[in-house]
């Protein structure tokens, strides 16, 4: 068994649909369909029972994910070592976003006790740059939210968060349960310093242009909120001042956080820190 088609196996283990699952893994369904068929072959049995929805793993299937999970993990820790050896003992991450995040905390601990010997250097990005200075070359990998310029880039989804709006807890629409797009439409919303990347500030200008003024941090945003009236959107869940209400929009696609990376960059701490988060932030 290939130590690729083992990786294919797993991730349509953990996602339990093969569309997801090639997604994630950057291919096409079909491909990723023969390959698990001639896994199965390979077994002499069944590793998912398919249906139209989805698939689940078969007794067969369940053990071999156990089995799968450890060679992979020992296979990264070879690679790892073999770099460490040659002087690669080090990887920098770009973050932004909440550092509180659950899904952070738990990367950041089984990361220590996946890989002792590695020095993990943080780099914290404010909002004008969704890729945390991928493009640069600042950082090896990201942890950031979506959406953005994916050119030469590969994007790994972590999680997704619905959405909502940032207001005054004495604003009158406050105390609104859940709200529209629409009926925001009056109001002054933040704004990306020129040259932003226009995805990235589409989508947290709920897709249309806005007027308001220009920030660059997050506590940016909430002095504007606090002083101004201004609002803007964030990721439901996160733990607000009592001067602050967030309020669910019904209509806004939600938030993706994600591990993205330079296309083609092959350091392997890269793919372990990428595998040791989508485990991380599946809990």
């Amino acid at each position: 068994m290939e130590l690729r088609t083992l990786r294919y196996f797993v991730a349509v283990a953990e996602e339990l649909h093969f569309g997801r699952a090639a997604s994630r893994l950057h291919m096409s369904q079909p491909p990723l369909s023969r390959a698990i068929k001639q896994l199965e072959a390979d077994a002499g049995a069944l590793l998912f029972a398919r249906s139209p929805t989805g698939v689940t793993l078969t007794a067969v299937g369940a053990v071999l994910l156990d089995e799968a999970r450890a060679l992979l993990d020992h296979a990264d820790r070879v690679r790892i070592r073999v770099s460490a050896a040659a002087g690669a003992s080090t990887i920098t991450v770009g973050m932004l976003g909440d550092a509180t995040d659950p899904g952070v905390s738990r990367l950041a601990a089984a990361y220590r006790r996946s890989h002792p010997g590695i020095d993990i250097r943080v780099r914290d990005t404010d909002l004008t740059d969704p890729t945390c200075g991928l493009r640069a070359q600042l950082v090896d990998v990201a942890l950031t939210r979506g959406p953005f310029d994916e050119t030469a880039l590969t994007v790994r989804t972590l999680r997704t968060d619905p959405v909502g709006v940032v207001l005054r807890a004495d604003d009158p629409l406050a105390g609104r349960d859940r709200l529209r797009l629409a009926e925001l439409s009056d109001r002054r919303w933040f704004q990306f310093p020129q040259g932003t990347d226009p995805i990235w500030q589409s989508y947290w200008n709920g897709g249309r242009p806005r007027e308001g003024p220009v920030v660059r941090a997050v506590q940016e945003c909430l002095q504007a909120v606090l002083w101004n009236g201004t609002i803007g959107l964030a990721p439901l869940g996160h733990d607000l001042p009592a001067e602050f209400a967030l309020v669910p929009l019904t209509d806004m696609a939600p938030s993706r956080v994600v591990a993205v990376w330079n296309e083609g960059d092959t350091n392997p701490l890269i793919r372990s820190f990428v595998e040791t988060a989508t485990a991380a932030y599946l809990h």
